[in-house]
């Protein structure tokens, strides 16, 4: 189902256990004019596509990457936010030396885990998300790779795990994203998202850090995100959008809307609960607070209450999958606030959106240094 800008209603009430994390009653998310969110995960029987023949490739040097041709004959304008079973993922492993093989490309497909893997029994293992876009001149673009990497060594050290360096993660996500070339729809008509995977893969009984890991890449086109969740099935039952969560300890700050970072605005200041541990470090997040801050506006990471949200000038949010999503209204404890202002919903996101998807997709100069240019 796609919303609508007219549909300005939000989502709804979800258990307080949900992620630690208790929700407002409602949300409404007002897509962006040109960002159509889909709340359907589309199944593979419903993206028909020609399949042409693929082009073989073996374990990759660090400078030398195999690469696809040719566009895949698919639908991309009815591409949701579902799995698409594309031809290589990369896969390396790491043994009790912490060391990580270099990695292979093989087939897409499953992949063989004893039952006593660390991930299965303990849940050692993280994932993170980018994505890569097609420029007009048919050239590929990746958003700030190193951040991800970063973060995945951040994620991994918590969890007790060794992780690739940068250098690795980087070059990795280069060889699969090129592996996989022809998967990356055309420009403006969604993206090739970008799934790395860090998992314990070794055998182990007792609660332990495994004995081995294995770091695997996956990619899949996709169009633009709405995700589904079990609150967010409450709240679309009452004509809602998405969830916003406020914190679990005073139940009067804001958390984030489900998968989603959120950001207030009032006058020239905008507002956007801190990083301290509840909430994901959103590589997007930060992207739109450095653009923001470009633009001349005062940007406040703190804690930010109910009353500053209901007397918000806009709400936004944002993700990799969403980019910038515009909020139309807000209800809580049975208040409904609407966010229209002088120039219409989400005037300021609007405008960070097309500054920073300009970026993404090579439409604009990239003086941030944060574009990477596959060939």
């Amino acid at each position: 189902m796609e919303l609508s800008l007219a549909s300005s209603r939000g989502a709804l009430l979800a258990p307080a256990a949900s992620a630690g994390k208790r929700p407002l009653s409602s949300l409404s998310l007002s897509p962006h004019p040109s960002l159509q969110i889909q709340n359907h995960i589309y199944s593979m029987p419903s993206l028909q596509y020609k399949a042409h023949s693929k082009v073989g490739c073996q374990a990759s040097l660090a400078t030398k990457y195999m690469e696809t041709s040719e566009i895949v004959d698919l639908d991309w304008e009815n591409l949701g936010f579902g799995l698409v079973h594309t031809d290589f993922m990369y896969v390396a492993k790491c043994g009790p030396d912490g060391n990580f093989s270099k990695g292979e490309m093989l087939p897409f497909g499953p992949i063989a885990l004893s039952p006593s893997a660390g991930v299965l029994n303990y849940g050692q293992g993280l994932f993170e998300g980018l994505k890569a876009y097609r420029k007009t001149d048919g050239s590929v673009l990746l958003f700030r790779p190193e951040e991800n990497a970063i973060r995945m060594r951040d994620g991994s050290d918590r969890m007790c795990m060794p992780a690739p360096t940068v250098e690795q993660f980087v070059d990795a996500v280069k060889q699969t994203v090129l592996a996989n070339k022809r998967w990356v729809p055309p420009t403006g008509k969604g993206s090739l998202y970008i799934r790395p995977l860090l998992i314990g893969s070794g055998e182990i009984l007792g609660l332990a850090p495994a004995p081995e890991y294995t770091f695997i890449i996956y990619v899949s086109p996709v169009g633009n995100y709405f995700k589904v969740l079990k609150a967010q099935k409450i709240a679309k039952q009452k004509g809602y959008s998405d969830v916003l969560y406020l914190d679990a300890v005073h139940n009067k700050y804001l958390e984030e809307v489900s998968s989603c970072n959120i950001f207030v605005v009032k006058g020239n200041t905008i507002s956007t609960p801190a990083i301290e541990g509840t909430i994901l470090p959103g590589i997007t997040r930060k992207s739109i607070i450095e653009v923001a801050q470009s633009k001349g506006f005062k940007v406040e990471e703190r804690p930010v209450s109910v009353d500053e949200l209901l007397d918000a000038d806009e709400v936004f949010c944002t993700g990799t999958a969403v980019v910038v999503s515009p909020v139309g209204s807000i209800t809580y404890m049975g208040k409904r606030v609407e966010y229209k202002g002088n120039q219409g919903v989400g005037a300021l996101s609007q405008q960070l959106y097309t500054s920073l998807t300009s970026l993404q997709m090579g439409l604009a100069e990239d003086r941030m240094g944060w574009t990477v240019q596959l060939n």
